[in-house]
């Protein structure tokens, strides 16, 4: 559907769109000066829990991570937002409150936005940062050789999906909550601080979707490994009853053909690193030469990061 577009905006027209339609990545750079670029990203959903506060900050912070995962910092904001007629007042000022209060935890400012009636909430921003030209981070460039590197456990999607049926145990919704409210924003200060070969965000296509992005973008193959992929408590429990979002079997129609599984993985574990992350963390591709030093510089912040897998020589993804 873009590929018409693509031409109209190519980069011998636009020297100074560092990242567009060309390159799918997860937000648009363009070049100010030698010293400034902006990234520009935007993203909204209907809810994925039930409170109005929770909602908004999550909606936040998943919109921001975009700017993160291109190495930058968030400076503006612009509400993005859709409510029906009935939905009363204190709800949608809760809403506008949580996103209010992610974007000012992430140092930026709040300037306005666009509201349109719509048939069920629907709440998001449009996001402006800054980054330096030679600092942008891309889905590019992972080598062989480097270490993959993970900034926040999966199963927010799964857990999700089965609040909305009702079932889901209290605390791992809690857990769930926590981790979408959580900013990338430290990570990836940190990562800039050491230089990686290339970042993402996990979110609606999943650790697979996104790490054949990486791949396809990098000519290189990812080889994850299973035991050290760290997913929220009641996860697993929910992908063995399979309690999965309907965007699990999307991702596995779009990106399964990439994929290699071990013999035996049972289909419901295959599933579920296909299902869509919510305000996923960010995942990069470490140089060897520079894991230490980041993991070392996680550890001190307090902030947890797994080492879930390698680049190598190949294309596409293995899962050992």
């Amino acid at each position: 559907m873009l590929r018409p577009l693509e031409n109209m905006f190519h980069a011998d027209r636009y020297p100074e769109l560092l990242v567009g339609l060309g390159v799918s990545d997860d937000a648009a750079v363009y070049k100010i000066n030698d010293q400034v670029a902006v990234i520009q990203t935007l993203d909204f959903f209907t809810p994925v829990v039930d409170d109005a506060y929770d909602y908004g900050a999550i909606a936040a912070a998943n919109a921001m991570s975009d700017v993160y995962a291109m190495g930058g910092e968030v400076v503006l904001a612009l509400n993005i937002c859709g409510f029906p007629d009935d939905l009363p007042p204190h709800i949608i000022s809760e809403i506008l409150r949580g996103g209010a209060e992610k974007v000012a935890e992430a140092g930026g400012a709040l300037a306005g936005g666009h509201t349109v009636d719509a048939k069920e909430p629907t709440y998001g921003l449009a996001v402006m940062g800054l980054v330096h030209p030679d600092r942008v981070l891309t889905k590019g460039g992972a080598r062989p050789g480097d270490a993959l590197v993970l900034t926040k456990p999966l199963g927010v999607g799964i857990i999700t999906t089965v609040l909305k049926a009702g079932i889901a145990e209290e605390s791992h919704v809690a857990a769930a909550v926590e981790s979408m409210k959580k900013l990338n924003r430290q990570a990836a200060r940190l990562i800039q601080q050491v230089g990686v070969n290339g970042c993402t965000d996990v979110t609606g296509f999943a650790l697979l979707g996104h790490g054949y992005e990486m791949v396809e973008r990098s000519g290189a193959r990812f080889r994850f490994y299973l035991d050290a992929i760290p997913f929220l408590d009641g996860a697993k429990q929910y992908a063995d009853d399979n309690l999965f979002p309907g965007g699990s079997c999307n991702n596995r129609d779009g990106y399964a053909r990439w994929v290699d599984f071990p013999p035996g993985l049972s289909e419901e574990m295959q599933l579920l690193l296909f299902t869509p992350e919510t305000s996923g963390g960010l995942l990069a591709a470490v140089p060897p030469e520079k894991l230490e030093r980041l993991t070392a510089l996680f550890s001190g912040q307090g902030l947890p990061c797994w080492i879930i897998g390698e680049v190598v020589e190949g294309e596409g993804i293995e899962v050992a």
